[in-house]
């Protein structure tokens, strides 16, 4: 009796001709979609691609040589030594490995190039850390756009300042307080970003934040974590400025690093 009550009413159930079609349009709606969970892992290559070369005119022919160089010597090499198979596929292997790396690293590069001095490009940084680190962009902004986000990860919790300094001094000693209050013993280190002395430019901030020393066990981040949902789910609603959101590139970069 209860299998028959758990059965679908057969006139419930969507025939083969609306399966079909509900199948199609979700691939129509992947393909159009700019999210990179929508995409596979070629499509974010052409998209890591196309947008750095925007920023990038070297590229195809740093990879042109990434990848030249390494399949020439290769098939040389084989031709010299009589390897015609071992040494030329070797070198295939190792040119499409250096220009996969060539290609991350200058899509790296292009990323801070585009959104250099835009409010909220503290955020690129933040994304680029490893999985170990999570972020929150924008846990607090004043009215003159002044933000601070927040990464917790093995050097505790890191507050990063994006604004003019005077005013962020404020914001930052702020910050720290409320969040010394919760993490309960948990380091609390603030950074401002930018380009003036004793700041971290933005193309710096992401080794600045891997290179603090590590305080916390993965065990510990998940309870800070804990905590830190408290304390913002307590605070008002957070004027958040209009910055930049690159989830195109973010996640073409995620894609070829295999997060």
């Amino acid at each position: 009796m209860a299998k028959d009550a758990d059965r679908v009413p057969a006139s419930k159930k969507p025939s083969r001709a609306e399966a079909r079609a509900a199948k199609q349009a979700e691939k129509a709606r992947r393909r159009a979609s700019s999210d990179p969970a929508d995409m596979g892992r070629m499509r974010q290559i052409r998209e890591a691609y196309r947008i750095t070369h925007e920023h990038d005119p070297k590229l195809p022919f740093l990879l042109a040589a990434a990848f030249g160089i390494p399949a020439t010597l290769g098939t040389v090499g084989g031709i010299l030594l009589d390897q015609w198979f071992a040494l030329p596929l070797l070198g295939l292997m190792v040119g499409l490995l250096l220009a996969m790396i060539v290609l991350v690293r200058r899509t790296k590069r292009a990323t801070f190039i585009r959104y250099a001095g835009q409010a909220g490009s503290a955020e690129v940084a933040l994304s680029m850390l490893p999985k170990k680190w999570i972020s929150t962009p924008v846990v607090t902004a004043n009215r003159h756009s002044d933000v601070v986000h927040r990464t917790l990860g093995p050097a505790g919790i890191v507050l990063i300042g994006e604004g003019e300094p005077g005013r962020l001094r404020q914001l930052l000693a702020s910050e720290q307080r409320k969040h010394e209050n919760v993490a309960f013993g948990v380091p609390v280190t603030t950074v401002v970003m930018g380009d003036r002395p004793n700041q971290v430019p933005l193309d710096q901030l992401t080794k600045h934040i891997q290179k603090l020393p590590k305080a916390i066990d993965a065990h510990q981040i998940t309870e800070v974590r804990n905590r830190l949902r408290a304390l913002d789910a307590v605070r008002p609603k957070v004027p958040v400025p209009k910055g930049p959101l690159p989830t195109s590139m973010r996640g073409a970069r995620q894609g070829l690093r295999g997060r």
